[in-house]
């Protein structure tokens, strides 16, 4: 009852046009109002039935079923742009390239490239829904220009991903990190709505490690699950892939959250 109270309330400052409630809606809003409350009654995360959310200083169209961007992956660009700016002062690089992979909406490219003017994106989804998606964000928030987004899958595509994003100074990414045995356990609103391939698979972190070893001048930065950090030190090992586990990140609730890597023999910072 709770989440449906809070939903409703950001879907009348939505039907409003406000962020904030300031009057009472009309009789035509209030109609809006409840068609849009009854999608929320089918378990549909208020991101999508509003078709929009704020992602730090950015609105982004939301759009099943790609994924909702969380609050922990703003606590990620926060890091990635505290480090870079550290290097930046100490390097005075005009230029930089990133690679994201997995997209999705597009949150974390578009917040990069809305803070860093010299920076240019790559991003990659298996998704066409997500490639268009971030698309149309970065049309809309006027960032198009300074991003290549491509339908590309890291599973499959390993190659192709190589020859157009080749270099880059680092790569940032959210990706699959459940594990299959607890897709079970969650709620309606992320089983039912959000796509399962992008929240599933340690694979994928396997061959984003992989990649990151042949692209990569720089760093790699990564949200993962609690239980992630000491399974990617392993991997690292274990891969021997020129990758060194620099340190691993708290999220605000103080569970290990993201991990960073450097590529070794590198000396020169960004």
């Amino acid at each position: 009852i709770l989440v449906l109270v809070l939903s409703s309330q950001y879907i009348i400052s939505h039907v409003l046009g406000e962020k904030i409630l300031e009057c009472v809606p009309r009789k035509r809003e209030r109609e809006r109002v409840w068609e849009l409350c009854s999608k929320c009654l089918t378990r549909m995360p208020v991101q999508y039935v509003i078709e929009e959310w704020d992602f730090r200083d950015l609105t982004l169209k939301t759009k099943p079923p790609v994924v909702i961007p969380r609050p922990e992956t703003e606590e990620l660009v926060s890091l990635v742009l505290e480090d870079l700016g550290l290097m930046q002062e100490e390097s005075h690089t005009t230029d930089l390239r990133s690679l994201e992979v997995g997209c999705g909406s597009g949150a974390i490219s578009l917040s990069l490239l809305r803070s860093i003017p010299q920076l240019r994106v790559f991003a990659l989804d298996q998704s066409q829904t997500a490639v268009c998606l971030t698309m149309e964000n970065a049309n809309r928030l006027g960032l198009q220009d300074r991003l290549d987004v491509h339908h590309l899958d890291v599973i499959k595509d390993a190659d192709v991903i190589l020859s157009k994003c080749k270099p880059v100074d680092f790569l940032v990414g959210n990706p699959p990190y459940l594990l299959s045995q607890d897709m079970d356990t969650l709620q309606t609103e992320i089983l039912g709505f959000e796509d399962n391939s992008a929240l599933d698979g340690l694979s994928v972190i396997c061959l984003i490690l992989a990649l990151s070893s042949k692209l990569l001048t720089q760093r790699v930065y990564l949200e993962l699950a609690p239980y992630h950090p000491p399974v990617i030190q392993q991997l690292i090992e274990e891969m021997r892939l020129g990758l060194l586990y620099l340190e691993t990140r708290c999220d605000l609730t103080n569970r290990p959250r993201f991990c960073i890597l450097q590529k070794k023999g590198e000396d020169e910072v960004i």
